[in-house]
């Protein structure tokens, strides 16, 4: 099958090189040194699907037409990859892979008469140098639709790309959509401060800012009419009893979220992005809570706050320490 990925960073670089290694026929977009690292020497994969190198069609902007495509780019990106590639996805399936919750809202909209799916990464890979990607943590791409009608497309979706890597189909895809969010709350203080996601999960200090940015969020979700998706450990009931519990009981969750990252330092993609000199997705992040309050009158002054951190070391390169951190939260 003629697929496409456009956006060869971590996650979709994995998802490029795993369905080669399946045997579709796969083109890629990228930038700069992993577009002439691809061309020349292919895109190798490692860690928790073994070793591939894929060697895929790599072009700045899709060149061929594909029967389905992946966007992988960061949320901030979307709409200039969609533009720079609109002929050539008008009309087909298109799976937007991406953090936050307006991505596939996006691309409807970009793509009026393409069926547009919803995907959303669960496993960890980090984009170690030009051409090779690391998976640290194996885990299935969720699949899903709101939209009944096109059920059966991302359940087509779903097997293809099931022969590469794990896959699970969602009905619920905004349910899901939230529970990642809800994860991905583990970005933001790395990127912060330097440290690993481990670290700063089970650190005293940074850790309870953690918790109390998780329970803010989770409690916005559940102010809005949120569903909570079963994924990594989050689930309704979960998510229910952590958001009221006592924040030192709370505090479990973070700890077990560490436990399950395993021994290999989790940078998580918001410090990976810092550490290139690139603009990281926080807005879609955490700022996606602050704009999901607002737009219900409420306020998420952590995931404010945690936002407007993340933003200080993009534009200063410094990263804060742990007593600097606790003075901007006392």
């Amino acid at each position: 099958m003629r697929i496409a990925v456009i956006g060869a960073g971590a996650i979709g670089g994995t998802i490029a090189a795993l369905l080669d290694r399946a045997g579709h026929d796969v083109a890629i977009t990228a930038r700069g040194e992993q577009l002439e690292t691809i061309r020349s020497s292919g895109l190798r994969i490692s860690g928790g699907w073994g070793e591939h190198t894929a060697r895929p069609r790599a072009s700045a902007v899709l060149d061929v037409t594909p029967e389905l495509a992946f966007v992988c780019t960061k949320a901030q990106d979307a709409a200039g990859a969609i533009t720079a590639n609109a002929e050539s996805l008008a009309g087909i399936p298109v799976v937007i892979v991406q953090n936050g919750l307006d991505g596939v809202r996006l691309a409807e909209e970009m793509l009026p008469d393409s069926p547009v799916i919803g995907a959303i990464a669960i496993y960890a890979a980090s984009y170690l140098k030009p051409g090779l990607i690391e998976v640290t943590a194996a885990g299935p791409t969720v699949i899903g639709t709101d939209h009944p009608a096109r059920r059966e497309v991302a359940a087509h979706v779903s097997s293809v790309l099931r022969a590469a890597m794990p896959t699970l189909l969602v009905t619920d895809f905004r349910g899901a959509q939230w529970s990642k969010l809800i994860v991905n709350q583990v970005n933001a203080m790395p990127a912060i401060t330097g440290l690993s996601a481990q670290e700063t999960l089970v650190h005293p200090v940074l850790g309870r800012i953690v918790t109390a940015s998780m329970r803010e969020a989770v409690r916005i979700g559940f102010a809005t009419g949120v569903r909570f998706a079963s994924l990594q450990g989050m689930s309704q009931p979960i998510l229910r009893a952590f958001a009221i519990a006592p924040i030192a009981i709370g505090r479990v969750l973070p700890r077990v979220m560490a436990a399950r990252m395993g021994d290999t330092p989790n940078p998580g993609s918001t410090l990976q992005s810092i550490r290139r000199g690139q603009p990281t997705e926080i807005d879609f992040l955490n700022g996606a809570v602050v704009r999901a309050a607002a737009a219900a009158g409420l306020t998420a002054p952590i995931n404010e706050k945690l936002t407007e951190l993340v933003h200080r070391v993009e534009k200063s390169g410094d990263f804060l320490g742990v007593e600097e951190v606790a003075a901007e939260f006392a």
